[in-house]
């Protein structure tokens, strides 16, 4: 059958573990964007927009999940493109706080980034085991990696912000954040291209 309309039988734990951290982006993207714009904070807006991607990828996830080779691979380059536009997003939050200058509100910016963290260390968990089944549950698994880097990042911020009383850790760590969702997106885009053009 031709790997494009292949659909095989859906892989039971996949579906549960992306089922599950779709949810636990989805509470978390709520949760961050309002309190990173009542906290004034670059990076935890910017994490909120990326656990806000990371729900819509889990959920194309989902839909590829019992089909051929070039779906997933078609799913994993949209995850590519998500990250790579929340990569530009993000410099243009940066630029933004820089004209501002506002400086964040460090008690909620941290009681936030940590519960984040918290919920994507448990992501990152669920989807460890699942990251050598195929492009699709290793691109998740990548979106889920980055998670965490992100909200180390916005706590490492919030600290920083603290010790000095200065917005400009909060734009570093946002700058910081855009490279590494940059890198990785090209990473994921590489590996679904070469899965499309030699599908199997």
């Amino acid at each position: 059958m031709d790997a494009c309309c292949e659909v095989r039988e859906i892989p039971r734990e996949q579906r549960r573990v992306l089922l599950i951290v779709l949810w636990i982006n989805a509470a978390m993207f709520l949760v961050e964007s309002v309190s990173g714009v009542l906290a004034r904070s670059t990076a935890l807006f910017a994490d909120s927009l990326d656990m806000l991607g990371d729900a819509i990828v889990y959920g194309v996830s989902l839909y590829v999940i019992g089909r051929g080779v070039v779906w997933q691979a078609r799913a994993a380059l949209l995850k590519g493109l998500v990250m790579a536009a929340f990569c530009v997003g993000l410099l243009v939050q940066v630029a933004l706080k820089i004209a501002h200058g506002l400086t964040p509100v460090v008690e909620v910016m941290g009681a936030v980034g940590f519960m984040a963290f918290v919920a994507n260390v448990v992501c990152l968990a669920l989807l460890w085991a699942r990251r050598g089944d195929d492009v699709n549950m290793r691109s998740a698994w990548i979106c889920s990696r980055n998670d965490v880097i992100g909200n180390a990042a916005v706590l490492a911020a919030a600290a920083a912000v603290a010790a000095t009383g200065s917005p400009w850790p909060d734009i570093v760590i946002g700058l910081l954040l855009a490279s590494v969702f940059g890198r990785s997106a090209a990473q994921v885009i590489r590996e679904a291209s070469r899965a499309i053009v030699a599908p199997g």
